[in-house]
């Protein structure tokens, strides 16, 4: 049979159908080691991001501790607290589990320590938000690293090539390449180091202290609350001592949990005005110091009146120390999803407190015109007593009244008068409100309501480079014809009248404690005194209204009418205009009439277990 034409069309079809078919194994080959490569990758980074997640840890602030947060695959979320308190455990109902460590602390005593973990476990936001962003930036760490590492061996097989990589295979099994994979698996140990033994003495002290359920540890006596269902300890079962804190621990959370979680249910009740059409309002808080179980109270306020925002007048604090995070972390998890605005009081002293709440989202004023509320301009510095001598961005060593003065300089300095300035002590903004300056000054300080009160500018305040401003305040009417004539005729002659206009009136709000803080301390388990939540209402970016909402000592919320700043009465009294001075500070127990006051007796913090709070109530003190 005679052989086919190479150049015929039957040739030509085998050969075609050879050169797909190698094309497309060609491809197969190439997109299989592609798929290996990929496959290498993400499973080497996984195995690696793995390894480094579970090995890391953290130093955080946490639940007034510096602390130590490790992720652990035990599916349990366990606390450690030292040698001589219990350590306590939760199942998280996850493969994944979290170990805490915890620290260094500031305390009078063990008993105000776990009275302490007993408030912060009955407002559990804060704790919680922290935990979780230390758990994610861990995880988000360790897997970008894990990313990195597993792309290591891809990348060293792609740069050997192909004919390296012959050579080395074949190499392998000689005494060089078994040489080489020892070295590599010696390496890996070194930096796994599996045979460092552990603490003998840490292990035996961890055997003798078993986990037990919290309900067999107190006994059948000890009514528990439902929340706490679950939760193990672990402490010296022959030590009464131990049992006795767990206990009180436990009736401190109780009682705090029934009282703010009443107060808060009944905040979503409460007959509130609402914002209407082209309105915003924002809920104010001030001078919280450290009672974070007011803080859902709060929230659950402004959440009724349809707020939007948040105004902090300082005082998160009593002393601004880095233990007190606990409180800045519950405040900022309360309100997360808002815009955040605040300033530093007299007792969040140094620096801590405004870098911390900025960290955490906050604008934290500083003496700049910022955006606030509703689109309007908002102004506020930090109080000068914060960092024991006063500032003034980037000036130092001021008096109150030097930075009142700065301030006021500032918010003259705007083409239009400043809708709201935001300070811890509302005598701060006095000259700028003689000035005609600003709109509505707000602050707290003095953990008692006053005002709104309306505030008249200065008609020709000496040396005033207020804005010009050609608005007349309400109700003010303009002189006759006759009596202008009768001016007139008074006036020297050659000298001409100035064009008529009323001055300015802007207004000025202290709020009362949102911590229903008594003296500089309000954690306890239930308000030393009325607590207070403000709303601010802004039309337009400005201040139109205010209405105030008090938690009385029994629970009971009382809410005050809405009040229109405009259609509050002008009428000046020379001897109650605002003065630069910072205000005396929170009125005591005896100094004056305070029916919102509960001296808290029998109830939180003792006064043995404080000196510095017996000091303040045996002599009067002003500790605001």
């Amino acid at each position: 049979m005679p052989e086919p034409d190479p150049a015929s069309p039957q040739a030509a079809e085998p050969t075609a159908e050879r050169g797909l078919r190698g094309r497309l194994l060609g491809h197969t080959v190439r997109g299989a080691v592609v798929l290996g490569c990929l496959a290498v990758w993400l499973g080497g980074s996984l195995l690696a991001a793995g390894f480094l997640f579970l090995s890391s840890e953290r130093e955080v602030s946490l639940a007034s501790h510096e602390s130590v947060v490790r992720p652990t695959l035990s599916g349990q979320v366990e606390l450690l607290t030292g040698p001589v308190l219990p350590d306590l455990r939760l199942a998280s109902d996850l493969p994944l589990g979290v170990q805490v460590q915890l620290g260094k602390t500031e305390a009078g005593s063990t008993d105000e320590l776990v009275q302490r973990y007993a408030l912060i476990a009955s407002a559990p936001e804060g704790p919680q938000a922290k935990l979780r962003s230390a758990i994610e930036d861990m995880a988000l760490d360790a897997l970008l690293r894990g990313l990195v590492i597993g792309a290591v061996p891809v990348l060293v097989w792609l740069l050997l090539g192909r004919a390296r990589r012959r050579q080395l295979l074949v190499a392998l099994p000689t005494p060089y390449g078994v040489l080489a994979a020892l070295l590599a698996v010696a390496m890996v140990l070194g930096l796994w180091q599996p045979w460092t033994p552990a603490d003998d003495a840490v292990e035996a002290a961890e055997d003798e202290r078993e986990w037990v359920p919290l309900a067999d540890f107190v006994g059948a006596g000890v009514p528990l609350p439902e929340e706490v269902e679950g939760v193990e300890i672990r402490a010296d079962l022959t030590t009464n001592q131990s049992r006795r804190l767990i206990e009180s621990a436990v009736n401190t959370y109780d009682k705090s949990q029934t009282f703010y979680e009443t107060a808060a249910e009944a905040a979503g009740e409460l007959d509130l005005r609402t914002p209407e059409e082209g309105e915003v309002v924002v809920t104010m808080v001030s001078d919280r110091h450290d009672n974070i179980q007011m803080d859902a109270v709060a929230r659950a306020v402004g959440d009724r009146a349809g707020a939007t925002g948040v105004l902090d007048g300082g005082d998160d604090t009593s002393t601004g120390s880095s233990w007190e995070a606990f409180s800045l972390d519950s405040v900022s998890a309360a309100f997360e999803d808002q815009p955040r605005w605040g300033v530093a009081g007299n007792h969040d002293n140094g620096t801590f407190v405004v870098d911390y709440l900025a960290d955490q989202g906050w604008t934290m004023l500083d003496g700049e015109v910022v955006e606030g509320p509703g689109g309007g301009t908002l102004l506020g510095v930090a109080d000068p007593r914060a960092s024991g001598l006063g500032s003034w961005r980037d000036e130092g060593g001021l008096s109150f009244e030097e930075v009142g003065e700065r301030l006021a300089g500032a918010a003259c300095a705007a083409d239009e008068p400043i809708d709201t300035v935001l300070g811890h002590d509302a005598n701060l903004a006095s000259e700028a409100l003689r000035r005609g300056c600003v709109d509505l000054v707000v602050g707290g300080h003095l953990h008692v309501q006053e005002g709104p009160d309306p505030v008249v500018a200065d008609e020709d305040p000496e040396g005033s480079d207020g804005p010009d401003s050609s608005a007349e305040s309400d109700g003010a009417e303009e002189s006759d014809e006759s009596s202008e004539g009768s001016a007139a005729d008074e006036e020297p002659e050659g000298e001409e009248t100035p064009g008529e206009s009323a001055p300015r009136t802007g207004y000025r709000f202290t709020m009362g404690t949102t911590g229903g803080a008594a003296y500089a301390i309000a954690l306890g388990s239930k308000i030393r005194r009325e607590a207070q939540v403000s709303l601010i209402t802004y039309r337009d970016g400005s201040p139109v209204g205010i209405q105030t909402v008090n938690l009385q000592t029994n629970g009971v919320w009382v809410v005050d009418d809405y009040v229109e700043l405009a259609e509050l009465a002008v009428e000046p009294d020379p001897d109650d205009q605002p003065t630069d001075g910072p205000a005396p500070g929170p009125i005591a127990p005896g100094d004056g009439l305070d029916d919102g006051l509960d001296d808290g007796a029998g109830d939180g913090l003792d006064p043995e277990l404080d000196p510095e709070l017996d000091q303040g109530i045996d002599q009067g003190i002003d500790q605001g």
